[in-house]
Parts: structure tokens; C-alpha cells; sequence
């Protein structure tokens, strides 16, 4: 494997892992709001529970990635930054309110209302801001001027791809976070909030898997060359599609004591299917970054800094893995911490 592949491997990896944490750090938020004043009071408990020390661990990985963009492929941050700055800067920006939203959350009683909402709503702008930057890469939206990257704001705001692609995302965020914390209120033995997140599994999944197909239809004309390569992988996003019904499907069996829905089982087929999807549509992309503007081998390091730069990242991630785990035991599966009044 050339190094710029391994490179846009990792990024991509870790795209993944940051895609999914998001999704449960944001719709956890999103969850915790809608039910914070509601009579399923459970849900929200359960909601905030999860989100009280995840979000933490959430930008740890989002600091990760933005950093792996730039020591990768640091001969495209000069184009990416142009093009990318209203829809990340945003997304920063929101980030760093709610961010410090829930630094205070414990300590600001007062406010309690506002810290729900303001994690509620952001819940759904980060994500939106963040899912954007997919259609900007197909093509079509950025023009060079002067040998200059300009983001056309007009054409990308008025093209069905985009609002599709926000959909999607918001869809997809909203799925995953229902179906985990379907599997955590299990964990609490919480079968209020476990009714609750199941009910929204059920109608998130088709909804996400049909949006996902319409958006692919809203493509530019310049991302033909994307449409053909997912035709090309298509054994691939046939799998993840199978992964999809064999999860869903686990929200249905019927178990001994009389509650439907295999969680456990549900949370993992369907991790795989956007595992999957996600590695195939990365595959899909390449060679491109930005189509037709910069690829992975013009933008890429020196082939020898990376692989020192490799050798830092694995003691790094031998360092933090173990502290995920201790996380993981700590916040995910102690049940003084999970049945908490």
C-alpha cells in the first residue's frame, strides 16, 4: 500500500470513529432536550447520563483528526482552509459554546433549561455544518480565481445535494444515538427509556436508508465519476445494506421475558453497516480530496515524515486506548454509575 493510501486510510478511520461518537454525543443532546420536560423523564435521564462524560472523549478524537489533515496532507490545508472556513469555522464556533455549556453544567443549576436546550440545538447545527463539507468535495462548488479556491456559496446553497446531504446526516445521527442508548438504558435496566429509544429506532432506520439513496440522486453532474465508482463497489454497500436489515431485525425478536429487541446484537450489526458504508464510500472518493482540484498524492507529506510521524501516533494510541477502556468500564458498564438516582 503506497503511503498516501495508508494515510487517507487512518484519516478515514478516524473520520469513522469520529462519525459515531458524534452521532451519540449530538443525538444523546438532542435526546436529553426533547425529553427533558416531558413525562418520559427516564429517556432524558438516560440521555444525559451518557452524554455527561462522553462529550469529552468526543473532542478528544475530533482534536485528532483535524490534526492528522494537517500533518498528512499538509499541501492541502491551503485549499481545504479556503474553501472549508465558513462551514467549519461555524461548527468550531458552536462547538466551543456547547463545549462550555457542559463544562458548567454541574455548577449552574440556575441555568439548567438553557444548558438543555443550548446541547439540544447544537446537537443538530454542528452536525448539519459539519455533513456540508461532503457535497463541497463531489465538485462543481469550487471555482479557482487567480489560481485562488473559492467556495460558490450561491450554487451550493441552492442545490438540493446539500440540504439531502443534512438530512442524512441529521438522520443517521439521530438512528445510531437511539439505537446505543436503546442498548445503555438495558445496561440501567431503565425499560421506560428502553421502550422509548427502541420506538425511534424503528422509524430512524428506513428513514435514514431511504434518505441515504435519495441523496445519492441529487448529485451535481461534476460527481459523476462518484456515482460510477459506488456503482463499482456496489457488493460492498449491498453488504452494509444486508448488515442493516440483520440489525433491524434484531429489533423485533422477542425475548424470553417478553421485551422485544436484541440491543446488544442491533448496536453491532449496525456499527458494521456504517463501518462498512463509510470504508466503501471512502474508497469511492479516492483518488480524490476535492474533485478535480487536489488529491491525496498532491496533497500528501513526505513519505518519510510520515512514517515517522506514524511511529508517534501508535505510542500516542498506546496510551490513550487503555484510558478509552478504563472509560469504557468506568461510565459504560459500572452499574453504580448506570443506576444512579
Amino acid at each position: 500500500m503506497e503511503a498516501s493510501t495508508l494515510a487517507i486510510t487512518i484519516l478515514w478511520s478516524l473520520l469513522f470513529v469520529y462519525s459515531i461518537l458524534g452521532s451519540l454525543d449530538f443525538g444523546a443532546g438532542f435526546w436529553g432536550m426533547i425529553y427533558g420536560k416531558n413525562e418520559e423523564k427516564s429517556a432524558s435521564q438516560i440521555a444525559n447520563r451518557f452524554l455527561s462524560p462522553t462529550w469529552e472523549v468526543t473532542n478528544v478524537f475530533l482534536v485528532i483528526f483535524v490534526v492528522s489533515v494537517v500533518t498528512f496532507f499538509p499541501f492541502a490545508t491551503t485549499l481545504l482552509s479556503n474553501v472549508l472556513l465558513v462551514p467549519v469555522g461555524l461548527g468550531v464556533l458552536l462547538l466551543t459554546i456547547r463545549t462550555t455549556f457542559m463544562v458548567f453544567q454541574h455548577h449552574a443549576d440556575r441555568y439548567k433549561d438553557l444548558l438543555r436546550l443550548t446541547s439540544g440545538f447544537t446537537g443538530l447545527i454542528i452536525p448539519a455544518l459539519l455533513v456540508s463539507i461532503l457535497p463541497i468535495t463531489l465538485g462543481g462548488f469550487v471555482s479557482l480565481e487567480n489560481d485562488y479556491p473559492r467556495l460558490q456559496y450561491g450554487e451550493l446553497l441552492t442545490h438540493p445535494t446539500l440540504y439531502m446531504h443534512i438530512l442524512f446526516g441529521l438522520s443517521t445521527e439521530l438512528f445510531i444515538s437511539a439505537i446505543f442508548l436503546m442498548d445503555y438504558a438495558k445496561e440501567a435496566e431503565d425499560w421506560n427509556a428502553y421502550d422509548t429509544f427502541r420506538k425511534h429506532s424503528l422509524w430512524l432506520g428506513p428513514v435514514s436508508i431511504a434518505i441515504a439513496m435519495l441523496t445519492i440522486g441529487t448529485f451535481p453532474e461534476e460527481a459523476s465519476w462518484i456515482v460510477d465508482n459506488i456503482q463499482e463497489h456496489w457488493v460492498a454497500f449491498g453488504l452494509s445494506l444486508l448488515c442493516f436489515i440483520i440489525g433491524y431485525a434484531f429489533l423485533f425478536i422477542k425475548k424470553k421475558d417478553g421485551r422485544r429487541g436484541l440491543a446488544r446484537a442491533a448496536v453491532i450489526m449496525i456499527g458494521l453497516q456504517y463501518a462498512i458504508a463509510i470504508y466503501a464510500y471512502g474508497a469511492a472518493h479516492l483518488p480524490y480530496l476535492i474533485y478535480p482540484d487536489i488529491t491525496i498524492t498532491d496533497g500528501f507529506t513526505n513519505p518519510d515524515t510520515f512514517y515517522q510521524m506514524l511511529i508517534v501516533y501508535a505510542v500516542g494510541f498506546g496510551i490513550l486506548i487503555p484510558a478509552f477502556f478504563l472509560f469504557w468500564r468506568l461510565f459504560l458498564k459500572d452499574r453504580r454509575y448506570l443506576k444512579q438516582e
